[in-house]
């Protein structure tokens, strides 16, 4: 059940198909290393895992930007590689490398996953999202989120993270019997993961398909459009009320199918889709979010303020989230923060 009814917040009514003005706002990483106050808390723990797996901590970092900027929305501090930790594969996290996980890379290693451990292993994000929505202001929703299982699934095949994804491209290729198991397996787990953010109180979804753009079109149908449904087709039968944005980075032109197919509420858009082609062949199919280059945020002044202006002007006129193209990069100045919101709620700086 929806939290909050929608017609009492901005991005739920968004979600609804209607048009806001001024569009609500929220920002992918929106909870990170900008803040100081989130280095605080990581301070505290020892890894970036344990702090996504601690519910008070994890709890306080989603509400920190919501006490110094006007965001319509939270969303629950995790990672998209909860879920492969969940299944039993080991996952760390390395300062200033990012995660490392041990390959699955043929039959046998994707038999030692089990999906019966991950609902243990996800109840830590159940109680961080009751923890927030016990303390958010009635009017504003908690997005729950998960990888996409095409991008969750290159990780979980790569050991990490790569340019171009080429083991897990390689594996779906070579062997497509096994790597649909896998992806097969993903599909399932994060549904029940999905369902279990909403249970605990999440008010909207979000699916990150971040390497969605390293599939060729044939491949990104089978990877990236037929998961997507499948899980958008459980989490529905069950929270039909939930609205789901869907965010297929670097798709290009292939997002204009990836939204008629996928059954996502809204789309999330990158930094390279142009405004007006945002406008004219995704706004006229679901809501649209997106899409400030985050290295504009770093860099702030009238460049912002012009980009800013443009993307108003050409997608405020049409369900529209603002937002970012990607996450907040660390190290952002909170005062171009401050500075968006302005842009954005109020058209001056």
């Amino acid at each position: 059940m929806l939290r909050i009814p929608s017609s009492q917040n901005p991005l739920l009514r968004t979600l609804a198909g209607q048009t806001n003005a001024p569009p609500p706002i929220w920002l992918m990483r929106q909870a990170g290393r900008y803040l100081p106050e989130y280095r605080e808390v990581r301070g505290r723990v020892s890894s970036f895992l344990d702090l996504c797996r601690t519910p008070e901590l994890a709890a306080e970092v989603t509400l920190q930007p919501l006490r110094r900027f006007d965001l319509d929305a939270a969303i629950v501090f995790s990672d998209i590689l909860i879920v492969p930790y969940a299944l039993g594969q080991k996952v760390e996290f390395v300062e200033g490398e990012g995660p490392r996980l041990e390959p699955i890379g043929d039959g046998k290693a994707l038999g030692g996953l089990n999906k019966g451990s991950a609902a243990k292993a996800l109840a830590p994000v159940y109680e961080t999202i009751e923890r927030v929505t016990a303390k958010l202001p009635e009017s504003v929703p908690l997005i729950g989120f998960c990888g996409a299982p095409w991008t969750v699934a290159t990780y979980m095949v790569e050991g990490g993270g790569s340019k171009d994804q080429a083991a897990a491209r390689l594996w779906a290729y070579r062997e497509q019997a096994n790597f649909q198991r896998l992806i097969d397996l993903l599909v399932e787990t994060s549904a029940d993961y999905l369902l279990g953010q909403v249970a605990a109180g999440a008010s909207a979804l979000q699916i990150f398909d971040s390497w969605a753009g390293s599939l060729p079109e044939d491949e990104f149908a089978r990877w990236c459009i037929a998961p997507t449904r499948r899980l958008v087709t459980q989490v529905k039968a069950k929270a039909p009320n939930v609205p789901v944005i869907g965010f297929p980075r670097g798709s290009g032109p292939l997002a204009e199918r990836y939204a008629r197919e996928t059954g996502i509420d809204a789309i999330g858009c990158d930094t390279s889709q142009p405004i007006e082609w945002i406008r004219d062949r995704l706004q006229s199919l679901v809501p649209v979010q997106g899409n400030l280059d985050p290295l504009l945020l770093v860099a702030g002044g009238p460049h912002l303020d012009r980009r800013v202006a443009s993307i108003l002007a050409a997608l405020g006129s049409g369900p529209f989230i603002f937002n970012l193209g990607h996450g907040i990069l660390p190290d952002t100045p909170i005062e171009n923060v401050e500075r968006l919101l302005r842009l954005v709620k109020t058209g001056a700086a």
